[in-house]
């Protein structure tokens, strides 16, 4: 059983194919060196697309997986699978409300919203966000990231694999289109990019990670396959950061902000979705330039996500494809490499308090 006082970090892996691979939800005790594989409530082939632990008890974490929404309230000792209106979908990510803290948000494949007030007990479908299908892939587009600030509560974001963003400015209600601008930018040579689809916007238009600041209300922060961008009107309009100034690595997978510092970011990136490199950038000035975070970590695939503590803001910790976890406790001085169990091949959560 997990200790009660004591910091956990939790991995999800996916498995998307019949090769054997291992998927589920591990967990470490911070410190310990060794992770335990979840189970009791969980189906044997849970694939795990996000991991959420609640912002003000870290003894309810929240799973999004392909076989629906997970709760636990024994930091992982036990789940129980939460009901939506629709069970024939996949759930790619969960929020926690930061001023409201019973209410949650689901976002699925194929494009849906769901929320609860009641803390996961029950849950209500949101307005069809009714967006165009501007990139044709060969899966459903799903809903990746929410991203709420606290200054303005009923103004949520969204950021979609592959369409874009979308934005919220009723609590979910009903949502806008975010991404004209992302298609326009793909004009430019430099951020076209086509792998699986009909179209050389694709690239522009496969988000993974959106964030806001309290240290600048309004601006939201957004991480896609071409890098990294920032709108200051609502997701009207979209600007370059420019990572590649400072980072060999452009493809951007995860952007967080710093729980203790809102003018601090962290962000995944890496060559490509599958490579052999990946490193965490950090930022203390809002993203205007970016320095290298983990100095001595060697990556042998793609850096998909970045945990930051809620209460510690020297503990980090972050994961490649593969399975290589990284963490912290010195603010980056040194790190720790933990590998899942062997098999782990499509790692896309990590979370920890």
């Amino acid at each position: 059983m997990a200790s009660q006082s004591a910091s956990h970090v939790y991995v999800g892996v996916a498995r998307w194919s019949n090769s054997g691979n291992v998927s589920g939800i591990f967990r470490q005790e911070i410190g310990s060196g060794r992770f335990e594989k979840l189970t009791k409530g969980l189906p044997d082939d849970v694939q795990v697309q996000a991991v959420t632990i609640h912002p003000n008890d870290p003894n309810l974490v929240y799973l999004a997986t392909a076989q629906g929404p997970y709760r636990s309230t024994d930091k992982g000792d036990s789940w129980e699978r939460l009901s939506l209106p629709d069970q024939d979908v996949q759930v790619w990510s969960m929020h926690v409300h930061p001023t409201r803290p019973r209410t949650l948000f689901a976002g699925t494949a194929p494009i849906a919203v769901y929320r609860s007030d009641d803390g996961g007990d029950n849950w209500r479908k949101m307005g069809d966000p009714g967006l165009p299908e501007r990139v044709k892939m060969n899966f459903p587009c799903r809903v990746m990231r929410f991203a709420i600030g606290a200054q303005k509560p009923d103004d949520i974001f969204a950021t979609l694999e592959v369409n874009g963003a979308m934005r919220s400015s009723d609590n979910g209600e009903s949502w806008q289109d975010c991404s004209r601008d992302l298609v326009k930018l793909a004009e430019q040579p430099h951020l076209k990019s086509q792998i699986a689809s009909d179209t050389d916007t694709e690239g522009m238009l496969d988000g993974h990670a959106i964030c806001v600041s309290e240290a600048s209300p309004g601006t939201v922060y957004l991480a896609v396959r071409m890098g990294l961008f920032e709108s200051t009107d609502q997701g009207n309009s979209w600007r370059d950061m420019e990572v590649g100034r400072f980072s060999p690595l452009t493809y951007g997978r995860d952007i967080r902000v710093s729980p203790q510092d809102p003018r601090t970011f962290y962000a995944c990136l890496s060559p490509a979705a599958r490579s052999e490199d990946g490193s965490v950038y950090r930022s203390r000035d809002l993203g205007r330039t970016w320095q290298r975070f983990d100095h001595s970590v060697k990556a042998n695939s793609t850096m998909m996500g970045v945990a930051l503590h809620p209460k510690d803001a020297d503990t980090v910790f972050a994961t490649s494809r593969f399975g290589q976890v990284f963490g912290t406790t010195d603010g980056g001085k040194s790190w720790t490499e933990t590998r899942l169990p062997e098999g782990c091949r499509d790692v896309y959560a990590i979370a920890c308090a």
